[in-house]
């Protein structure tokens, strides 16, 4: 502790040791008659401005509020975005499970158990979107900086992101009843297919948080979530 710390060695120690080394230094620093006491007393301001002295200690409820995540759900926009672009992915988790099936199966013809690979699709997305909203995000919630939780705010469980899968069908399953008891082609299924769609995203613009429908019956909610800046990049600003 004879020597002065350099600013890289300091910035090696842990963030809340940095203070306290900087305020030996200076208290060597004037035992040793290196300044008096109104210099001192400016050397103490000058670091709390350029960020080495916090303004106040950190106490529990400051880091309980700084860890609660925003509630603050993302725009409509953003959220079809999100929705676009997660079906845009899950071509790749059909035609990867499509393989495994044809290969698991030996089905030579793409007609050939087709219920059968419907419901193996359809399982298949179940542990897909219930692996990685439990987590929080998949890769498309990801880009869009959308985090799916619960309503407090806490990461899903694994049956509550099941519910949010079973109830997520909601999207489809009304239109592709109604295409099948009236036996209705392509064309006018498709079209009713996105006018239903459309009146679903929709509807989230009268729900007190603005989320779907299919959150607010399983207990989630879709939030914005910014990742933190790296620690490194955070000091090297200060």
């Amino acid at each position: 502790m004879g020597g002065h710390i350099t600013r890289r060695t300091l910035a090696r120690l842990p963030v809340e040791l940095q203070p306290v080394i900087i305020a030996l230094q200076h208290v060597l620093w004037i035992n040793k008659g290196g300044c008096n006491r109104g210099q001192a007393a400016n050397i103490g301001r000058n670091a709390t401005i350029r960020g080495h002295f916090p303004p106040h200690p950190m106490t529990a409820s400051d880091t309980n509020l700084q860890a609660q995540p925003s509630l603050t759900a993302p725009s409509l926009t953003r959220r079809m975005a999100c929705w676009l672009y997660e079906g845009i992915l899950l071509f790749g988790v059909v035609f990867i499970a499509g393989y495994l099936f044809s290969t698991l199966t030996q089905t030579r013809h793409a007609l050939d158990n087709r219920h059968l690979q419907q419901g193996f699709l359809f399982v298949v997305f179940g542990i897909y979107f219930t692996w990685f909203w439990a987590k929080g995000q998949t890769l498309a919630l990801k880009t869009w900086h959308i985090r799916v939780v619960d309503r407090r705010g806490q990461p899903l469980t694994q049956a509550r992101a099941l519910l949010r899968y079973l109830l997520s069908w909601m999207w489809f399953l009304p239109p592709l009843a109604v295409g099948g008891a009236f036996r209705l082609p392509g064309g006018e299924l498709t079209v009713i297919v996105i006018g239903w769609v459309a009146i679903w995203a929709v509807l989230s613009r009268f729900h007190p948080q603005r989320q779907f429908l299919h959150d607010a019956l399983a207990g989630t909610r879709l939030v914005h979530h910014k990742p933190a800046a790296p620690l490194k990049a955070a000091q090297h600003q200060a």
